[in-house]
Parts: C-alpha cells; structure tokens; sequence
C-alpha cells in the first residue's frame, strides 16, 4: 500500500513546500483539493487556490511521488481545458499526475452562484461522464468530434498523448455491501481505481474502513473477472494515522490487508487544522513496513 498526503489548507509556498517535505519524509504521493468558494462555516477562513498551478510548482520541486487533487470537480470544467492542464502536469512531471474525479459539492458557489452550470446530482454525473469520455479521447493524438447532452464540440485534436499513453482516472463512487449503487460503481470499473465513500452523515462517516474495504475490493474482483485480471486498479481511501507509530502501522496492515493500495493522509477539520500542523504530520512520515 503506498501513502500520500492531503494538503488541505496553507498558501500556495506552504502547499509546494508540503509536496517537497512529502517527497522528502517518504511519502507516495501529494494531493492538494479543488474547490472554488466553498458555502460552509470554517471555510471562509482558508482561501482555496486552482489546483493544477499548485501541482506545477510542486511537480518542479518534486521528482518521485504521485500528485492529483481530492477532488477535481469535473462536472463544473470544460473539457479541453482540463485535458490541457492535465497533459502540462502530466509531462512537466514525468507520468506522475493521477486524478480523483467527482461530481462536486453543492457547497461550492461555482455550482450554485453560476449560471448554465449542471445543478442536480444526476445533470453533474452525465456532465462528469462526457468530460471525461471528452478527455479520454484527447489521449489519442487523433482528431475527434463530440456530441452529447453537455459537451458539444467539432474537431479537436492534442498530438501529444500522456507520457504512460493514459493519466490514470479514480472516480469517487458509493459503496454499500446490501445495495451496491451500481451507477457510480459501474463508472469506476471502467476507469483506473475508486476513492470510495459509504453512507453517512459526516464527511468521516463517509470514510471506508476496513469491512467495507473488503467487501467492496471482493465485490470489484468477481465484477472484473478475467478480463481485470492484471490490470492495475487502485483502491483509495482517506483516513487519519495516529501520532503513534506503533498504533499508525496496525492501521495501515489492517487497511493493506483489507486490499486498499492507497491510504491518503487527510485532515479536513477547519477549526483547527493549519499549514503548520500538515507540515509537522507529513515531518513523521508514513508508519513503517
């Protein structure tokens, strides 16, 4: 299982320099967020910053971990200007963006303050399936047309394809053992990895453990079949280590054991987390073997 750090709050120097001390303390990889003006209490305290002009400055100090963003709202994103963005991070860093996907959060005013934008949960899920039908195709270095319910474009074309011919996608999606939401599932099977989320009334409600790690790793396996069969999937979950390396190593044997390849470091808290305190977690580095 490998390791990568939230950075969730800071300025734009203190986030770059997070995604070097991560490099630095042995991390796996440095994830910054991707929202706009965010409609919460707490939140108007922490400025937020386009996610991809921090992931080039941190991909020039970085030259091993992974970076991406938890995560890109892609619904609210024009297509050809995500795909370009994402190809200058993807070759500035050598192959090493990955992108979250989600629907968004009706928190975000770039959703419920901006006109034309798609509103309910299933207009940003279609939204989000052409945008990124739209930039799968953009890999491929040949012209190509579109014409959906949201993305309506003639010819586009983008010569160069991503360094490992594809940028790996990880939608967010539901899980649930007794009904699996087959929709949001069935978009993750199709991608890369999942960042699930079960039902809850919290955002750390909403936190896979590890039963329902298992469960949904075993319900993707029999989902895949031999057609998955080694073929890399990543399996993404966000947690908090405790400060006790003893303790943060049972956690993350039991989540590796549980079939997870991803545990991402994640304080979201906005009362109380501060670029200071990200800086001395990402300092004690990921539990050990």
């Amino acid at each position: 299982m490998r390791f990568g750090f939230i950075g969730s709050y800071g300025t734009p120097a203190e986030h770059v320099r997070l995604a070097r001390e991560c490099e630095e303390h042995g991390w796996d990889g440095f994830f910054t967020w991707d929202g706009v003006s965010l409609d919460a209490e707490g939140f108007d305290a922490h400025p937020t910053w386009d996610p991809f002009s921090l992931l080039a400055a941190a991909a020039a100090v970085t030259e091993r971990i992974s970076l991406g963003a938890m995560v890109f709202a892609v619904p609210r994103r024009r297509p050809w200007e995500l795909a370009q963005q994402a190809l200058t991070i993807d070759h500035l860093s050598g192959g090493r963006l990955v992108l979250p996907v989600g629907v968004g959060v009706d928190i975000d005013r770039a959703f419920t303050s901006v006109g034309g934008q798609p509103r309910t949960l299933r207009d940003r899920a279609r939204a989000m399936d052409e945008v990124l039908a739209w930039l799968e195709r953009s890999w491929s270095g040949a012209p190509f047309e579109h014409d959906g319910e949201h993305v309506r474009t003639g010819t586009f074309q983008l010569p160069q394809p991503p360094v490992n011919g594809r940028i790996p996608v990880w939608p967010v999606a539901v899980w649930d053992a007794e009904r699996p939401p087959r929709r949001s599932l069935d978009r993750a099977l199709r991608w890369d990895g999942i960042v699930p989320q079960v039902r809850g009334e919290s955002p750390e409600d909403a936190e896979a453990g590890p039963d329902a790690v298992r469960d949904l790793v075993a319900w993707i396996a029999e989902q895949r079949g031999t057609d998955g069969a080694g073929k890399p999937f990543d399996v993404v979950v966000q947690g908090r280590l405790d400060a006790d390396p003893a303790v943060a190593a049972e956690q993350a044997r039991t989540m590796a054991d549980a079939g997870a390849t991803w545990w991402l470091e994640s304080w979201w808290d906005p009362t109380n987390v501060t670029a200071d305190f990200l800086l001395e977690r990402v300092r004690q580095g990921p539990p050990p073997a």
